[in-house]
């Protein structure tokens, strides 16, 4: 098995006519990282992949693979595995020839591109698969047989292109897990691009996400949920309630509809805030109180979601455990939130 590789992107720009795709992005890659590039359509996130694979060239800036500078490289010289949405495989040609595709390309030679093409199917679980065509298969069964071609060859790097946009939610939520045990099975430097803020929770060691051809905030998984770095990245990854208002004093915040919230932050009294209160922070207690008339209410299963109309115009949206009956529309509520369930931004 080659060493994963360290992947890092300097000052990466991109223009269609008008349009900056890419708007000077750096970004790095830890060896045996799996990386989401989380986004809305047209971010940029399919565009920067495209520049790291070889198939755009970008305007400016450069892409290294340990250190090597690869930006005017083509793409069958980076040595980079590719799964696209679409899966991309061959109609006419059998599973195992499909996956024996890269090596052919290669010119292994024939005994070790059966040794290694029955080691991928192994792996993503397709043995006695292999003389079956794609549209034999089933579309799980097809994104397995995209993912044993796009490793079979010992890449440095693989790249995921939103690769389970195809499938329905049972088997996507299935797929993402066998992907993360592959990955972490083979050490493998990945990048992950995706629009489904779940997705990218569930799979990844660190988060980039992007707008606008920029990347607006690149951490953990918990950090990116608990502690967003602007409106954008708060209102895209998961549900939320984004107010803004003025530190008032230390530890209190002054709505801009003239609600007192006590919070904990170190800004200084004076300073322009966005306040993040996340819908499942809330309970029946706490030193910050609201009472309110239930508007919208969901049953969930597990919870119910309640969207209340508070005293100054206040809504909140606001998720509790499923106990007792769901809340009727109208009726009032008092919920509550603690200081340290606040994200001051």
């Amino acid at each position: 098995m080659q060493e994963s590789a360290e992947l890092r992107i300097e000052g990466a720009a991109k223009r269609f006519g008008e349009v900056a795709a890419l708007d000077g992005v750096s970004l790095q890659v830890a060896r045996g990282e799996l990386l989401t590039i989380l986004g809305p359509s047209g971010s940029g996130k399919t565009t920067l992949l495209k520049v790291v694979a070889g198939f755009e060239k970008p305007d400016a800036g450069s892409v290294k693979i340990d250190g090597v500078e690869i930006t005017a490289l083509p793409p069958a010289r980076r040595d980079i595995g590719m799964v696209f949405q679409n899966y991309a495989l061959f109609p006419h040609l059998t599973v195992e020839r499909n996956v024996a595709f890269p090596l052919e390309m290669r010119n292994v030679a024939k005994p070790e591109i059966v040794r290694r093409v029955a080691e991928a199917l192994a792996l993503v679980e397709l043995a006695g698969y292999e003389q079956r065509l794609p549209r034999q298969l089933s579309g799980g069964q097809q994104q397995r047989v995209a993912l044993a071609r796009a490793i079979v060859f010992n890449p440095r790097l693989l790249l995921l292109d939103e690769p389970f946009g195809a499938l329905d939610r049972k088997l996507r939520e299935t797929m993402q897990l066998e992907v993360r045990r592959l990955q972490r099975r083979l050490g493998l430097t990945t990048i992950f691009i995706t629009h489904d803020q779940e997705e990218a929770l569930v799979l990844s060691d660190r988060v980039a996400v992007m707008n606008k051809g920029t990347i607006q905030q690149i951490a953990t998984t918990t950090e990116i949920y608990e502690r967003p770095a602007n409106d954008f990245v708060a209102d895209f990854v998961g549900e939320s309630n984004i107010f803004h208002g003025t530190m008032s004093a230390p530890g209190e915040v002054t709505l801009e509809g003239g609600r007192t919230l006590k919070v904990r932050s170190d800004k200084s009294a004076g300073a322009k805030v966005g306040v993040l209160m996340r819908p499942e922070r809330f309970d029946t207690g706490g030193a910050n109180l609201f009472t309110g008339d239930v508007i919208e209410s969901v049953y969930l299963g597990t919870s119910f979601k309640l969207r209340l109309a508070c005293a100054g115009g206040l809504e909140l949206l606001v998720r509790q455990p499923a106990r007792g009956p769901l809340p009727a529309t109208g009726a009032r509520i008092e919920v509550g939130i603690d200081p340290e369930a606040i994200h001051v931004f």
